[in-house]
């Protein structure tokens, strides 16, 4: 395959905001105990005019500001999600309707749990590096549910990141050496059609769900490119909680130094599709030339997708481009669980 890599990224998370304590006190619960457990604070809430589709545009102009190209040029766009707002309807025709794509590409809407935003990015890797199109769109984006009661709750959000995939060595910001991914049939995580909330395995989603599929990924990669975790300055996992990201890290030999900025979910919460992009976006809005970065998604059902890259002098100024995700995160207002139920749609007739 031809070096591909990223010519623009963009992200995405909605203003509002809800507290630990403040779902805890309608619970009955013990906030310390739920935030020192998952390492979570707070989280992200889609407003009443937001949903997968609105985030994926807001990501998606973000990126293409970054590209600086003809979005006619986009050859594929794909959006990878469990929430996408209609079950017969793609959202990536929405989003490539919002950035002036239309008519000539390809798209699709991808469902991995909360590793499709990275398997889009696979996609648009071999298409560009097939010489099938020459750029590719990739979204990672959700609005997470989780029960009432339930303890996804805490950390169910909403956010998004936008990747424009490219092949010219003068418009990659940073380019992939390597991916390997990790697939097996593991149920710790589900959603029937027709269903509001998913259910989940409990502790079951731990040690042979995320930690296989994470290390495996991740040992499979180090082994693909003959590294060590000392080989790289930056790296970032899925996080449906701030505590399994950080035990993975650790087991794997990283340091607190590599996965600072990657880690979000203290005070974003799970965005499941939208976890990786966003903290990769992150982690490039801080990056410097020749850095290098590991990656390993996670989705339930179950899949890990890992990623080897490294950032080329183009990244200088890049940032500047379009909102960095800190801003994103910074920019927020709290809500009581009242209205977080009336946002969310929680309360049925």
């Amino acid at each position: 395959m031809n070096e591909v890599g990223i010519v623009g990224y963009g992200s995405h998370i909605p203003k509002y905001r809800i507290q630990v304590e403040e779902i805890a006190k309608v619970w009955g619960k013990e906030a310390n105990a739920i935030k020192r457990g998952l390492v979570v604070n707070e989280k992200s809430v889609p407003g009443p005019d937001e949903d997968t589709a609105t985030i994926s545009v807001e990501a998606a102009r973000r990126a293409l500001a970054r590209a600086n190209i003809n979005p006619e040029k986009i050859g594929a766009i794909y959006v990878g999600s469990e929430s996408h707002p209609y079950a017969v309807k793609p959202t990536s025709g929405i989003v490539g309707e919002a950035i002036c794509t239309t008519p000539d590409y390809t798209a699709a809407d991808l469902e991995f749990a909360c590793k499709a935003g990275t398997a889009g990015i696979q996609m648009c890797m071999g298409l560009v590096g097939s010489g099938m199109i020459e750029y590719g769109l990739a979204v990672g984006s959700d609005t997470a549910q989780g029960a009432p009661g339930d303890a996804l709750e805490y950390t169910a959000a909403a956010g998004g990141a936008a990747y424009i995939i490219g092949n010219k060595k003068s418009e990659i910001l940073a380019k992939f050496n390597g991916t390997y991914s990790f697939t097996t049939d593991t149920p710790d995580f589900w959603r029937r059609e027709h269903e509001h909330y998913p259910k989940h395995g409990g502790r079951f989603t731990g040690e042979p769900a995320y930690f296989k599929h994470v290390l495996n990924a991740a040992k499979g990669m180090f082994e693909k490119m003959g590294t060590t975790p000392a080989d790289y300055d930056y790296c970032v996992f899925h996080q449906p909680n701030g505590k399994f990201y950080i035990n993975a890290a650790k087991k794997l030999g990283f340091n607190q130094e590599q996965w600072k900025y990657g880690l979000l979910t203290p005070y974003l919460g799970n965005t499941y599709s939208g976890a990786v992009p966003l903290g990769l976006s992150n982690i490039l809005d801080h990056a410097e030339a020749g850095d290098r970065i590991f990656a390993v998604s996670y989705g339930s059902g179950a899949g890990s997708d890992a990623f080897d890259i490294t950032v080329t002098d183009n990244i200088a100024g890049a940032a500047e481009k379009a909102v960095t995700t800190e801003t994103l995160l910074a920019h927020k207002k709290y809500i009581d669980y009242a209205v977080y139920m009336k946002y969310r749609e929680k309360i049925r007739m």
